[in-house]
């Protein structure tokens, strides 16, 4: 039998000898009860907080770039000077701590104090528009810089802002507690933070800088940014608006399908899309029989290519799911859906995962500039994020933004990069006049085997694979106009993590 015993870490208050941390090593040991990462760069030796505070990933097996220490697992990043979450998906900072080198040994003597980071100008009055990932990073900055009494987050969702991308993984497949969903502590929202107001935005009023809501609340602002997301699209197709049918967006649709789940027996999934698959993935946890059915060929070609997108169909029919593939779907009489070949699949639960369009309507009542259709719709922003009309920026799924890369309007549906649109907000409303140049980045998750994805491709179709996609390891750029693009990986996190720095620094000098 395989010695399962984890690996012993050393202890740092003991001390490790300086030869077994070389100039760019990274060595995770204790303190006590803490986790502690030592490092030496450029010769100083540094000692943080060992795991990420996102969901605890190693940061011994991330990198270091530009002074921050990247997260293997969801590109959080951090400041080695100060530990402070400087990129999401991470909020929360890491603990820093004393690390001392004498007479050939070096050993962490206790926490230290971070600096504190200068709040910078005031913002004045910030009214965000949208409770999802760019929202509320974008109110959580504002408040860690000392500003949160400044900001209003008006947010039509019934829940507190919470991690949206659990609604297809660990809380549909039952993996996790609704809490563990949520994105800020009981009472952020209260008090000295930010005022969230669980209302709708109506209208803009540019000319008084108001926003309207249907509680009839008139909020002046200083600065307006709008994160008001995307909504599913359901195809207009007989049967469609049963009850048995769902779409998957917020919390309460997670809800609503782990209540629909809990008498179902065969659902099928409309849509080979990430999330639809995902989706498939949460109700084979739940042993219910699934079939997904898409127009598509192959799952996820037009984005992973058609080898990776037979390796991730391959997952899913290994965990028993069913593929309808090459078909659509006509009608559905709440006992089985009926395809264009006339065939039938018995279903009692269906789940669109047919797309969504970015919630544009308040921005184009109020005449805001919008993006053309063939960019991807949205509104549309110049490098810093910011829209047509003075004082107003658009972050999230609604922004369509001009990437300093490919020098093209990109609209980027990645929840990690909503999350930094609205960081990259609120530190602009603090005085820091940088362009947004950083990185689209997502994953996605398949029974224990997770997919990265770094960077923007249109298509897929010129793509050149390292490594092999049948065993699940692998690394795939996607070139597009003579030029590196994207990457896709599988089991190669640092691969992922270098070509996403080395993009940042591209990005940020094309800027």
């Amino acid at each position: 039998m395989a010695d399962t015993r984890s690996e012993e870490k050393p202890d740092f208050a003991r001390g490790i000898p300086s030869g077994d941390l070389p100039e760019g090593a990274m060595v995770e040991g204790t303190l006590g009860a803490d986790k502690v990462l030592l490092l030496r760069r450029d010769g100083a030796v540094r000692a943080i907080g060992a795991r990420c505070t996102h969901l605890g990933a190693p940061l011994a097996k991330g990198i270091v770039a530009g002074g921050e220490v990247r997260c293997p697992w969801h590109h959080a990043r951090f400041s080695l000077e100060t530990g402070e979450a400087v990129g999401a998906p991470a909020f929360d900072p890491l603990p820093c701590y004393r690390a001392e080198e004498r007479d050939g040994r070096i050993t962490v003597t206790g926490r230290r104090e971070a600096a504190a980071r200068p709040p910078g100008r005031s913002p004045g009055k910030v009214v965000v528009i949208g409770g999802g990932a760019g929202g509320h990073a974008c109110a959580e900055w504002l408040a860690r810089a000392g500003h949160g009494a400044a900001v209003t987050l008006v947010s039509d969702d019934p829940d507190p802002p919470y991690d949206r991308t659990f609604c297809s993984k660990q809380y549909l497949s039952g993996k996790a507690k609704r809490e563990a969903t949520l994105l800020a502590p009981e009472g952020f929202y209260q008090g000295e933070g930010p005022r969230l107001l669980r209302d709708r935005a109506v209208s803009l009023d540019l000319g008084a800088e108001e926003v309207v809501t249907a509680g009839g609340e008139r909020l002046p602002y200083d600065a307006l940014v709008i994160a008001t997301g995307a909504a599913p699209l359901r195809p207009d197709v007989p049967g469609f608006d049963r009850p048995a049918v769902h779409t998957l967006r917020s919390l309460a649709d997670a809800d609503a399908l782990i209540a629909a789940a809990g008498t179902a027996r065969k659902v099928a999934v409309v849509g080979a899309s990430f999330i639809g698959l995902e989706v498939a993935a949460a109700m084979v946890a739940r042993e219910r029989s699934v079939t997904v059915v898409a127009p598509d060929a192959v799952p996820l070609a037009k984005v992973l290519g058609e080898a990776v997108g037979r390796f991730v169909q391959g997952l899913h029919e290994e965990k028993g799911v069913a593929f309808r593939l090459g078909r659509e779907v006509t009608g559905f009489d709440g006992e089985a859906l009926t395809l264009d070949d006339g065939s039938r699949i018995a279903a009692d639960l269906v789940v669109l995962g047919t797309g969504v369009a970015p919630r544009t309507d308040l921005a184009e009542a109020a005449g805001l500039t919008l993006a053309d259709e063939d960019e991807g719709g949205g509104i549309a922003v110049d490098g810093n994020l910011a829209a047509s009309a003075p004082g107003i920026y658009a972050v999230g799924d609604v922004a369509a933004y001009q990437d300093p890369r490919s020098g093209r309007r990109l609209r980027v549906e990645h929840w990690v990069h909503a999350q930094r649109q609205g960081q990259h907000v609120a530190r602009a409303l603090l005085g820091a006049t940088a362009p947004f140049a950083e990185t689209p980045f997502f994953w996605s998750g398949h029974y224990g085997t997770s997919l990265r994805y770094v960077g923007h491709a249109a298509s897929a179709e010129d793509a050149r694979i390292e490594g092999d996609v049948g065993k699940g390891d692998f690394a795939v750029t996607y070139r597009e106009d003579g030029r590196d693009a994207a990457l896709a990986t599988c089991k190669r996190d640092q691969r992922s993590l270098e070509v996403e720095a080395a993009w940042d620094r591209e990005g940020a000098a094309a800027g």
